[in-house]
C-alpha cells in the first residue's frame, strides 16, 4: 500500500497546493462573500466531489502508465509544472477580475442544490487541482508496493480531506469578514495575487523534485 515516508511528504505538498488561493478556493470566498457561511460549505461539499471524481479518473487513466513507463511519467511531471507556473502568472495578472466575478457569481436566493452542482463543476474543472492529479500525485505511489490505482485512491482522499478542512477554513473566515473584505476591492486582489505567486514556486518545487525511479 502507500509508503508510510511518501504519505507525510504528500499530505504537506497537498496543503501547500491547496491553501494556495486558486480557482476553486477563490470561488468558494466568493460565494461566502456574496451569499454567506451556508453557501460557502455548501460550495465546498460539492468543491470536494468533483475534485474526488477527478481523483477516480486520473487514478483509472494514469495508473497503468505510472506502472510502465518512467519517461511518459517524468513528462507529465514536467508538464504539469510547467502549467502550474502559467496558472500562477496568469492568477497575478488577472488577480481582480477573479475573485470579484466569484463574488458576484450566481443569485444569492438559489437553493442548496445549485450551489452544490455550482461547486462540484467547479471542483470537477478546476485546472491546478487537473494538473496536480495527472503529475504530481503520481510521484508518490510505491510502485513495487503494487496496487498502484489504489494507492492513488487513497493518496486522493488524503488530499480531499485537507482541502475539505482547508476550504472550509476559508470560507468560514469570508464568511465572517466579508463587510472587511467588501469594502476594499485591494484586499481581495491581494488574495488572488498571494495565491498566484505561490502557484508559481509550486510548479517550480514539483520540477525539481519527485519520484525519479
Amino acid at each position: 500500500m502507500v509508503s508510510t515516508d511518501r504519505l507525510p511528504a504528500f499530505a504537506a505538498m497537498s496543503f501547500l497546493l491547496i491553501v494556495v488561493p486558486g480557482p476553486s478556493v477563490l470561488f468558494v470566498i466568493g460565494r461566502a462573500l456574496a451569499q454567506g457561511r451556508r453557501a460557502a460549505l455548501t460550495t465546498v461539499v460539492g468543491n470536494t466531489l468533483g475534485a474526488y471524481l477527478l481523483v477516480v479518473t486520473v487514478a483509472l487513466g494514469v495508473g497503468t502508465v505510472v506502472e510502465r513507463s518512467v519517461l511518459v511519467f517524468t513528462a507529465l511531471k514536467l508538464a504539469g509544472a510547467a502549467y502550474l507556473v502559467y496558472l500562477g502568472v496568469r492568477a497575478v495578472r488577472q488577480r481582480r477580475s477573479a475573485l470579484q466575478s466569484a463574488f458576484t457569481a450566481g443569485d444569492p436566493g438559489h437553493g442548496s442544490a445549485r450551489t452544490l452542482w455550482e461547486g462540484f463543476a467547479v471542483g470537477v474543472a478546476n485546472p491546478k487541482t487537473i494538473v496536480f492529479f495527472a503529475a504530481v500525485l503520481p510521484q508518490f505511489v510505491d510502485r513495487e508496493a503494487g496496487h498502484v490505482v489504489v494507492q492513488m485512491l487513497l493518496l486522493g482522499l488524503v488530499f480531499n480531506v485537507i482541502a475539505l478542512v482547508s476550504d472550509s477554513a476559508w470560507g468560514l473566515v469570508a464568511a465572517t469578514t466579508r463587510s472587511w473584505f467588501a469594502r476594499s476591492p485591494r484586499r481581495l486582489a491581494m488574495v488572488g495575487g498571494v495565491g498566484g505567486f505561490t502557484m508559481i514556486g509550486l510548479g517550480v518545487t514539483v520540477a525539481a523534485t519527485g519520484r525519479k525511479d
